[in-house]
């Protein structure tokens, strides 16, 4: 009896468990927004290689590759959407040399405070970033990449790289 009792007591809280792990999937932030799963979406050069980017609160992206044309100027503009200071959540781009050790520049970039978390040591490795930006904060810079290939974009501000980091794919 007790061991069919005990059996029964499991039973219901396994049910109790799945049934709350089930229904609506969706989060609430603090601001009452739902939040969903990130789409990976590519942004290609409207008008002479202009491309915009959106860093958010949540530590994303919302896109993981970027196109560009090689050899033209191109104008990347940054906006955190997000609403916490840059202290808390601050987010930038560095777009990397192919080739760079993209952990390795990570973890150098954790003692670059006073820099942004843009090492100074690795400025070989950089081919242009923005400043580090706070919620309802852009940035736009300009720079140009003469050879096609594959480079490696992210945010370096402690612990974001992980999660936010892309591809600029140069044709």
């Amino acid at each position: 009896m007790k061991k069919q009792l005990k059996n029964s007591a499991l039973l219901v809280i396994s049910m109790l468990v799945l049934s709350a792990c089930g229904g609506d999937t969706k989060q609430q932030d603090s601001t009452d927004q739902p939040v969903t799963a990130q789409e990976e979406t590519t942004a290609t050069p409207s008008t002479g290689n202009t491309l915009e980017i959106e860093a958010n609160d949540q530590m994303q992206f919302n896109l993981t590759e970027l196109k560009a044309v090689a050899g033209q100027e191109i104008t990347l503009v940054l906006k955190n959407v997000g609403k916490m200071d840059k202290t808390v959540m601050g987010h930038n781009v560095i777009i990397l040399k192919v080739g760079t050790d993209v952990a390795e520049y990570a973890k150098k970039a954790l003692a670059a405070k006073d820099t942004d978390y843009v090492p100074a040591s690795e400025s070989e490795s950089v081919i242009a970033h923005t400043k580090l930006t706070g919620g309802g904060e852009s940035d736009t810079i300009k720079f140009t990449i003469t050879e096609k290939g594959t480079y490696d974009f992210i945010c370096s501000f402690p612990g974001h790289y992980a999660l936010m980091k892309g591809k600029l794919i140069v044709e």
